[in-house]
């Protein structure tokens, strides 16, 4: 099964991403940035979703145009670093539904635990993007998007501001039918679990924790 990955290179993309790597940025200012590059993300990720016509009146005349069903779509967020995403995909898709998915990485073991998960009804319609900053070692990202599923969504793609090789190779093993949209594959991991150059503790740094 073919494993996607698409590099999503808007020159104002990468500018914003750079802002946010600076480790002078304010939590403020870090804040800011990521609801400005979610609302940049949310446009990439909805390119392709499907659309269908709707019958409308113009100060002219009656046409057939093409809408999105936002109500279709869920943002779901793996806690707590994914709620940065949710203002600036919501400023897009302001219909979406809103589900959540817990998680904590075991700093032993680097493994997921999950302690919360809630997602809408009538799952089976609906279109599911799944929001996380870092897909790091993927443990998080494959265990979460293993929970959705569960739920039997009609799709999944997943959303980083930065992932790893390492990352994407534990995800796409579990998941290859799941596509990740992210502005940057960084180098490698750490010893601990961090991406590499990345940008730190993206909950830390949004929350303002650290």
């Amino acid at each position: 099964m073919r494993r996607t990955v698409h590099v999503i290179t808007h020159p104002l993309v990468q500018h914003k991403l750079t802002l946010m790597r600076r480790k002078d940025t304010s939590t403020k200012s870090f804040r800011e940035l990521v609801q400005e590059l979610s609302a940049l993300l949310a446009y990439e990720v909805t390119r392709d979703m499907p659309t269908h016509t709707i019958e409308i009146e113009t100060p002219l005349e009656t046409m057939q145009a093409q809408v999105i069903d936002g109500k279709k779509i869920v943002l779901a967020s793996i806690l707590r670093a994914g709620n940065g995403f949710l203002d600036g995909m919501l400023s897009v898709i302001p219909g979406a539904r809103v589900g959540h998915v817990g998680l904590y990485r075991n700093p032993a073991t680097l493994e997921p635990v999950e302690y919360y998960f809630k997602m809408p009804h009538d799952m089976a319609e609906r279109d599911v993007i799944v929001l996380d900053p870092m897909l790091a070692t993927g443990n998080s990202a494959a265990a979460a998007v293993a929970r959705i599923k569960q739920c039997k969504p009609r799709s999944i793609v997943f959303v980083c501001l930065v992932c790893c090789p390492e990352g994407l190779k534990t995800f796409h093993d579990q998941h290859p039918d799941v596509p990740v949209f992210t502005p940057a594959i960084d180098r490698c991991l750490n010893e601990h679990g961090y991406i590499l150059p990345g940008l730190g503790d993206a909950g830390d740094r949004i929350f303002g924790t650290k």
